[in-house]
């Protein structure tokens, strides 16, 4: 393929909502992504056990798929760890992605932590499940737990407050 007709291709595709074009023309095939990268974070994973594994949910294929979405000027800053609460004498911990939210290692071990109990820095609060990998949560400082803001199992999204502890 020449420049000419790759840069009349790119020009017709302006303006649509078009975000993949597969073109194969012979031995030649062309593989157009259009649209801003995808977010990346870094997170520290942890193997998963087996007896922890969810099973594996398929959602039936969307027969219209989603326009592109805009390009937008800038990412959102990702939220702090620890956010003050409105009363100013508690702080949250937030989920750093979406995932799902275990309070224990395995279905039959006790919670990392439980109400009442004072949690060091870096102590192990609880795992977010993200693409089969198991993210342990800990804590940014050290706090006594107040309220558990999630139930085991439940769906968590990216900032959602985990839990809600009272400073030490």
């Amino acid at each position: 393929m020449d420049v000419d007709k790759l840069k009349a291709i790119l020009a017709a595709l302006q303006g649509t909502d078009v975000s993949r074009l597969i073109w194969v023309s012979g031995q030649e095939t062309l593989d157009l992504r259009l649209g801003p990268p995808p977010p990346t974070t870094a997170v520290h994973a942890v193997p998963m056990a087996a007896s922890m594994a969810a099973p594996l949910h398929v959602q039936a294929a969307n027969p219209h798929p989603p326009a592109a979405p805009a390009p937008s000027a800038a990412p959102p800053p990702p939220p702090p760890a620890a956010r003050p609460a409105e009363d100013k004498k508690t702080f949250t911990v937030n989920s750093p992605f979406v995932g799902t939210f275990y309070r224990s290692a395995s279905p039959d071990s006790p919670p990392f932590v439980d109400v009442g109990q004072v949690v060091k820095k870096g102590q192990v609060l609880c795992i977010v499940e993200a693409m089969k990998l198991m993210n342990e949560i800990e804590s940014e400082q050290p706090g006594r737990l107040m309220e558990v803001l999630v139930q085991n199992g439940s769906p968590v999204e990216y900032g959602e407050p985990l839990f809600r502890l009272e400073p030490v």
